[in-house]
């Protein structure tokens, strides 16, 4: 590793398995913090094959996380990671290669960092573009008790494309305080990065050309009659400045940061040196570096996009070892709205940096001039929708609702208070799974049906799916259909798609001892649950009730008036949610039913792991609702003995 100040101590190969703390890194040599980069990489892949989990993203930044735990001390020094799907070589070197295993499994480790994981995880993340706006926080805090420790925040150049990102550049330059952006810049986020700010940090020039251009006009200067060494150095301003011209650090200069780089980020010599030298400055710095997503593991490199985010795998293939048996209901949602814009040329799809993730891939090659990649920008994503609906276009915003909170605010005041024509498709709605709470979508059903103007529906199933979103677009108003992460149920899609009636559940099942009513993916457990109790002599009516805003009062009301007991179930928070809303409803209706019981989410927030654990561990599935109904029936049965006594 030449140039790297490193020691040459010799020690035994099999370096992984002896770090303990990333302070130990500095006994290594240079030759064998190479073989760890090694090792780190085979164990990322090894165990994300066994887990799924982010692999690209983990891969590309090895040497980069060596690097940064070889200079800063973790233990003192903040080392934040933007979005954290790349942390797992982070995790290694900090005192979890024993359980990194676990990763991703219910009670192991998170696929993010986590504070309450490690001392090491200097801030919780999960969402993109957070690092700086915290890193600064952590600086000024550092000011303020007179600490020297380094704050470092690693962004991704996709997180870069989001607002809060330039916020925090802002207000980091108008500080001044000790704070270290490193740009990870790989051209990707999920998805290939778009914009214009993604092609001006892809406006780079190599290492060796920056050396002749800044030789060059050296030479030049120095042979002008009359200027001398003395004068050169005063100059030398004026020839890093030009430089600066051709490279991203014009952007960022201007923003008040000493600007570093572009470096090679699989160059571990050339990071420490970088990195030894920035510790060392005073004030915002960004160190630009240049990485390959997916590097080390070939297939993930041809394909960063699929290897982003992936399930359990064959290493040697590639290939995917959870073999879907249905189609998944992004697939559905996407050949859906192709569909309804083969036809109608007033459909647009926007997505905030994934095409591939929402379904829309196929829409974006039908339909170039009416796809919309916004970049990880969510908050202009929805407001984009808005201008776009006021001149008579139908924009659908294809969003993870995870996401979709980014834009409150956006979908509240520029959509809804204009009563605009935006469609909000919301895939992963409910419990998504391993990645855990920074990703379940389970407070959408709360705070959306609080909002006037709007219209919230959830399909029982993937058929049920496709139109609503033909009733969503037709619709002219604000308006969500939010679906699950997966595979449908399997059944027969209709050829044709046809508006459903807005507020109109439908009775799925009759039944005289109580009514279970369910929204979205718990219709199909509602109706399990119905059968087990069958079983037992018990009837129960299940009602599908299509929206949660507006309800249809009168189909439930009729059959809580006939069974005279309520079990509402939702995948998403009590409170406020679906549960919520039949409560409110029964009450503006003055009909108190003789019991009700209401299943969902309570106060917590839900950890990682599969789905059909999460969903049993939160009391949702078809067990849960057999035993919430034979608790209601055997209260009921002796509050009737009660009275006749």
């Amino acid at each position: 590793m030449k140039g790297a100040k490193l020691k040459n101590k010799v020690v035994g190969s099999g370096h992984l398995s002896g770090i303990e703390a990333p302070g130990q890194l500095k006994d290594l040599s240079s030759q064998q913090l190479l073989e760890l980069a090694d090792e780190i990489r085979a164990r990322i892949i090894s165990t994300v094959a066994e887990t799924g989990g982010h692999l690209a993203p983990s891969l590309g930044v090895v040497e980069l996380c060596l690097a940064l735990h070889y200079v800063f001390d973790a233990g003192h020094d903040r080392i934040i990671w933007d979005v954290g799907h790349q942390a797992y070589a982070h995790k290694l070197l900090t005192g979890r290669q024993k359980e990194f295993d676990t990763l991703r499994q219910y009670g192991g480790l998170s696929g993010f960092p986590k504070r309450s994981e490690s001392k090491y995880d200097a801030f919780g993340t999960g969402h993109s573009s957070t690092s700086i706006s915290a890193g600064l926080g952590i600086a000024v805090a550092n000011h303020l008790k007179g600490s020297q420790a380094k704050t470092i925040a690693v962004i991704g150049d996709g997180s870069m494309t989001a607002g809060m990102a330039f916020e925090g550049l802002n207000h980091a330059g108008d500080l001044a305080r000790n704070l270290i952006v490193v740009l990870n810049d790989n051209e990707m986020s999920i998805s290939p990065n778009v914009g214009a700010l993604s092609s001006f940090l892809s406006r780079k020039l190599s290492g060796k050309t920056l050396t002749y251009l800044k030789r060059e006009m050296e030479d030049f200067l120095n042979s002008v009659p009359g200027i001398g060494p003395n004068i050169l150095q005063v100059l030398r301003r004026s020839v890093d400045s030009l430089i600066s011209f051709f490279t991203p650090g014009m952007l960022f200069q201007a923003l008040e940061f000493k600007y570093i780089g572009p470096i090679n980020g699989h160059r571990l010599d050339k990071l420490i040196e970088t990195f030894q030298i920035a510790g060392n400055l005073e004030g915002p710095v960004l160190i630009h570096v240049l990485t390959k997503k997916g590097k080390g593991y070939e297939l993930a490199e041809k394909d960063p996009t699929r290897f982003h985010g992936v399930g359990a795998f064959d290493v040697t293939s590639g290939k995917s070892l959870e073999q879907p048996v249905n189609v998944s209901y992004t697939k559905v949602f996407g050949r859906a709205l192709k569909k309804l814009a083969d036809v109608d040329p007033k459909v647009i799809a926007i997505t905030a940096a994934m095409p591939q993730g929402t379904g829309l891939d196929g829409f974006a090659e039908a339909h170039r001039d009416r796809f919309f990649d916004v970049g990880i920008a969510e908050q202009h994503a929805v407001t984009f929708a808005a201008g776009l609906a006021t001149e008579g276009f139908k924009p659908v915003v294809a969003v993870y609702s995870t996401f979709l909170q980014r834009a409150f605010d956006q979908l509240l005041h520029d959509v809804c208070l204009q009563n605009l024509p935006v469609v909000f498709a919301m895939d992963r709605g409910g419990i998504v799974g391993e990645d855990g709470p920074t990703h379940h979508g389970v407070f959408d059903l709360s705070y959306l049906r609080t909002v006037p103007n709007f219209v919230l529906m959830a399909p029982k199933d993937e058929n049920e799916l496709q139109h609503m979103l033909k009733t969503a677009v037709d619709h002219g108003g604000p308006v969500a259909v939010r679906y699950p992460r997966g595979e449908g149920a399997g059944v027969k899609l209709d050829e044709e798609l046809k508006s459903l009636e807005i507020g109109k559940g439908e009775l799925l099942r009759p039944g005289k001892d109580l009514l279970i009513v369910g929204i979205g993916s718990t219709v199909q457990t509602a109706m399990e649950a119905a059968e087990r109790l069958d079983a037992q002599g018990i009837e129960a009516a299940v009602i599908n009730a299509r929206f949660v805003k507006p309800l249809d009062n009168e189909l439930i009301l009729t059959w809580a008036k006939k069974t005279g007991m309520v079990i509402t179930v939702e995948e998403n928070m009590l409170q406020g949610g679906f549960g919520s809303a039949v409560l409110e409803m029964f009450e503006e209706e003055s009909f108190f039913p003789q019991a009700l019981k209401r299943l969902g989410i309570c106060d917590f927030f839900v950890p990682h792991g599969n789905q059909a654990l999460l969903r049993n561990l939160c009391g949702i599935d078809s067990e849960a609702i057999e035993r919430a109904a034979l608790k209601m029936l055997n209260y009921n049965h002796g509050q009737v003995l009660r009275a006749l006594r």
